[in-house]
């Protein structure tokens, strides 16, 4: 396997379409990095909707009435279109977070299980950015199209930034130990960054629990109204930004590791570091700019998630960070395109779980979480390569 063929997918749930376009468009620029992983993200947030849809039904069809009065089937009707866009709010979430991991396992080959602390920084981060532009008095004038690029790059900058920083700092050092003890460095360095900024916002702020100033914002407070046939949803105007901004940034991702010259270079990095370094290429560097693309999506869906949430603390990253592992091990670890179609799936399997659970009261939503790791437990044993399958390289 060449160099070229790292993090491109081999095969993916759009690759059918490559057999009805004519081979003249499918090599233009706008098909490679636009149509195509728009289309990808298409068809998983329909094939995952689809499934999940008929197994909602499966169940209402075994358990017509989980509660006196309540037809499951009826209310599955009435809450489909939300339970949809709720779960591909959070499945961008999810995907932009198990990218981190992703990259940073196609090149060095271990899990930055820190990468959920990169996650927190760009969360609380944001929240340090909005609460300034409101003390600026600022923060009443700025449209949507100011705010959320504020947001977005400050945080990613910052979040790469510190990711590059780890990466010098703590796991350069280590580079040839056994993979153990850059895991274990991992882990430790999420308590340090939780506990670094706890005590920076107590100093600060004197407070743990950090508020966004939604408030006073007009545009953010009055949802969006859809009608699908009979159902009236609500959209709030965070779940429209998150997933415009989410698709802008996995394009724009897409485009840099597929079509440009550092692209190519951190593939060739991943495929092997010593031919890397003899052909000119600067191996520090690749794997500095990997960390520092990874922790900026980190970083950014962090601030968006903070932005849907309102609320953040310095242990905000813990379970989306450990449900952005489940994704990027359920698309298959190292695979930019699994860790996509992974995160959207376990968003919107959440989000499912979300809408049906609590009519049983024996289980409620409380119970989410425990199915949603339980995926995590039986793709490891059924199919510990993920859906996509792992990237393995092919050396000659």
């Amino acid at each position: 396997m060449s160099a070229e063929a790292y993090l491109r997918p081999k095969r993916g749930l759009a690759s059918p379409l490559t057999g009805v376009i004519p081979e003249e468009v499918r090599q233009t620029w706008f098909y490679k990095f636009l149509l195509f992983p728009v289309g990808q993200m298409i068809i998983f947030i329909v094939g995952a909707s689809a499934v999940l849809t008929l197994l909602a039904y499966l169940v209402a069809l075994l358990v017509p009435e989980p509660r006196p009065g309540i037809v499951l089937a009826d209310q599955i009707s009435r809450q489909l279109p939300g339970m949809i866009i709720s779960g591909i709010t959070i499945g961008f979430v999810y995907s932009m977070v198990a990218l981190g991991y992703t990259l940073v396992y196609g090149v060095l080959k271990f899990i930055n299980f820190a990468h959920s602390e990169i996650f927190m920084v760009g969360a609380v981060t944001g929240y340090e950015i909005m609460l300034r532009i409101q003390e600026a008095g600022l923060l009443q004038q700025m449209s949507p199209f100011m705010l959320v690029p504020t947001l977005v790059i400050g945080s990613g900058l910052l979040a790469g930034l510190l990711a590059v920083l780890i990466e010098r700092v703590a796991y350069r050092p280590l580079r040839g130990a056994p993979r153990l003890v850059p895991l274990i460095t991992a882990i430790g360095l999420s308590f340090v960054l939780q506990d670094v900024v706890r005590a920076f916002f107590s100093l600060t702020r004197n407070a743990f629990n950090l508020t966004y100033p939604l408030n006073n914002l007009e545009w953010l407070r009055a949802p969006v109204r859809l009608t699908f046939g009979e159902a009236n949803v609500n959209v709030r105007v965070t779940s429209i930004l998150i997933v415009v901004s989410a698709v802008i940034m996995l394009v724009a991702l897409n485009y840099f590791v597929n079509g440009t010259k550092w692209g190519r270079a951190i593939r060739a990095t991943s495929q092997d570091q010593t031919m890397a370094g003899l052909l000119g290429i600067n191996v520090n560097l690749m794997i500095s700019l990997t960390f520092f693309l990874g922790g900026s999506l980190g970083g950014a869906s962090g601030a968006l998630y903070g932005l849907n949430i309102g609320t953040v603390t310095p242990y905000v990253g813990f379970i989306p960070g450990l449900k952005a592992f489940t994704a990027a091990v359920l698309g298959g670890i190292g695979n930019l395109t699994g860790a996509l179609l992974g995160g959207l799936t376990l968003g919107i399997i959440e989000s499912f779980l979300n809408g049906i659970l609590v009519y049983f009261p024996a289980l409620g939503t409380r119970y989410t979480d425990i199915f949603t790791f339980s995926i995590l437990i039986l793709i490891l044993i059924f199919r510990p390569s993920g859906l996509l399958g792992e990237k393995v390289d092919e050396k000659v």
